[in-house]
């Protein structure tokens, strides 16, 4: 299964459909917007003036910002995830080339114009209270995410699978960092060459 093409339905949020309904239009200027310039940056004024609806009609589908950037969150995600779980069924039986899926899909994501990282990670920093809305989001995705390496990592019969998860979520974290603000270029193979030496460590 290639990561490319698919690569724009997930992470920054994919393209942004000036079609659609109202509520779909808010939905993909927010993310488009918190995306690029960071939710405290970005004003209820600005994600109006994107998606060509009134602020009756704004406030009607999310009376408060904080509930805009949990379903900004949970439509990001909710992308993410179909497009690994698109993988894994692609990949019957075949762990270690799902694993290399999710690093090319890295390095893809981390050479798009416009990348700044993950999108959880970047919400992360600028909702420090882990009881608010927004990391519950994130948590959730993050546990999803996880869950999914251990299970790959069961597959491949490595020991330990849930240590193995939490090491490989810990590179594929530093990998979107480093595809920001370093060089993008080499994140998916240092990526899989990273993941191939904990599975071994493992082995």
């Amino acid at each position: 299964m290639q990561a490319t093409g698919a690569v724009t339905s997930s992470g920054a949020g994919g393209p942004r459909d000036p079609g659609g309904s109202a509520r779909e239009r808010i939905l993909a200027a927010a993310t488009e917007l918190f995306y690029a310039d960071g939710v405290r940056a970005v004003s209820a004024d600005r994600i109006i003036a994107a998606a060509g609806v009134s602020k009756v009609t704004f406030y009607r589908h999310f009376p408060t910002k904080d509930a805009l950037v949990v379903a900004s969150l949970e439509a990001t995600g909710a992308r993410e995830r179909a497009l690994i779980d698109r993988a894994c069924a692609a990949n019957p039986g075949r762990p270690a080339d799902t694993l290399r899926f999710l690093a090319t899909l890295a390095g893809e994501l981390a050479c798009r114009p416009g990348f700044r990282g993950c999108a959880f990670i970047n919400a992360a920093a600028e909702h420090p209270d882990a009881d608010h809305p927004v990391r519950a989001v994130i948590a959730a995705h993050r546990a999803w995410y996880t869950e999914t390496f251990r299970r790959l990592a069961a597959e491949l019969g490595v020991d330990h699978p849930a240590d193995v998860a939490e090491e490989l979520m810990m590179l594929r974290d530093g990998a979107m960092v480093a595809g920001y603000v370093g060089g993008p270029d080499a994140v998916a193979a240092r990526l899989a060459s990273a993941g191939r030496a904990v599975l071994l460590a493992h082995g």
